[in-house]
């Protein structure tokens, strides 16, 4: 791994007519509200976000993950498996039968750690089950290659971006970083913190503390109260103490999240840092990371963005320039 630190398809045939029902969804993600339109960048140059968004509490989990799988990979075209996934650390997902008629079954205890060894693509067609309505089937257009995305195949190049009426997206950088550091109540006018657990220090990886997060420190992975060793946690583990102001959990630490960005010309950005990176430092708004979008690794994982509900938009625009509260810890 080169890695740098800066529903069920249904099908009917009625008067030899194909008709597509859509599926039964089965996966459900818990968004977080992101407004404070028109923010302004932190000193680093990210964070501006000129409209309002919604960006998931939590990273893609494990079972999340597998439910995908068991939809539209039976034969797994475009290579969404790894069997690292089953051979790491994490022991996430196990996969049985052969091409054509493949399962996948999450290993017991690890269906809500966050899913790794996904490349950026894999994110990508993540993102366009869930516009096109969790579909069961072959690796199509209906299902993975097309919609959020226009893959159609690609499984390399950082040519393809989101398309204009995306419902569920990979996070821009800017959007991954404010739902992050922003606090539109900081110092009374709005401002960022150093760490996505408003925060400006980071000093423990221990589950229970306020402020903590998943990082590899001086006494090793991260610890359980009461002494127990873990290394990745369940996504968010940490909670409420541990959360950015919008509500999000672990985008300080337990693994790295792919964004869009495209960074050294041919790489797309990851942040937030990772369980198994020794120091803090990987979790603050000065890091950056970037890899391969078609590499695939133990500490990378994702979470995904969407639109907002247009009640939540209709809220915003009435409260403009006017600062939206959360309680303070």
């Amino acid at each position: 791994m080169k890695q740098r630190i800066i529903s069920s398809l249904g099908l009917s045939v009625l008067a030899g007519v194909s008709l597509v029902t859509p599926a039964l969804a089965v996966v459900s993600i818990d968004y977080a509200f992101v407004g404070n339109v028109n923010n302004a960048a932190d000193s680093t140059g990210y964070g501006a976000v000129g409209y309002a968004y919604k960006i998931a509490k939590n990273e893609t989990t494990i079972g999340q993950y597998a439910a995908f799988l068991n939809a539209v990979a039976k034969t797994d075209t475009y290579s969404l498996y790894s069997t690292s996934m089953t051979t790491s650390a994490i022991a996430g997902i196990t996969r049985g039968g052969s091409a054509g008629g493949y399962t996948y079954a999450p290993v017991a205890g690890s269906e809500n750690k966050p899913i790794t060894y996904v490349s950026w693509f894999d994110a990508a067609r993540f993102c366009n089950w869930l516009h096109n309505g969790q579909p069961s089937g072959a690796q199509n257009a209906s299902t993975t290659e097309d919609g959020a995305y226009t893959l159609l195949g690609a499984m390399s190049d950082v040519s393809v971006f989101k398309n204009a009426a995306a419902k569920v997206w990979i996070p821009s950088e800017n959007e991954w970083y404010k739902a992050a550091y922003y606090d539109a109540t900081k110092d009374g006018t709005g401002g960022y913190w150093a760490y996505p657990t408003q925060s400006n220090s980071m000093t423990t990886n221990d589950l229970g503390v306020a402020g903590a997060a998943n990082y590899k420190d001086a006494s090793g992975y991260a610890t359980y109260v009461g002494g127990t060793s873990s290394g990745i946690t369940d996504v968010g583990a940490y909670g409420a103490n541990s959360d950015s102001f919008y509500g999000t959990n672990d985008q300080g630490g337990n693994v790295w999240e792919w964004n869009d960005a495209v960074t050294s010309g041919s790489w797309r950005g990851l942040r937030g840092g990772s369980w198994d990176l020794y120091g803090s430092y990987y979790l603050s708004s000065s890091s950056r990371g970037n890899n391969l979008p078609s590499d695939e690794y133990a500490g990378a994982g994702f979470r995904v963005a969407s639109v907002p509900e247009p009640s939540c938009v209709v809220l915003t625009l009435l409260a403009s320039g006017m600062l939206v509260t959360r309680r303070k810890r």
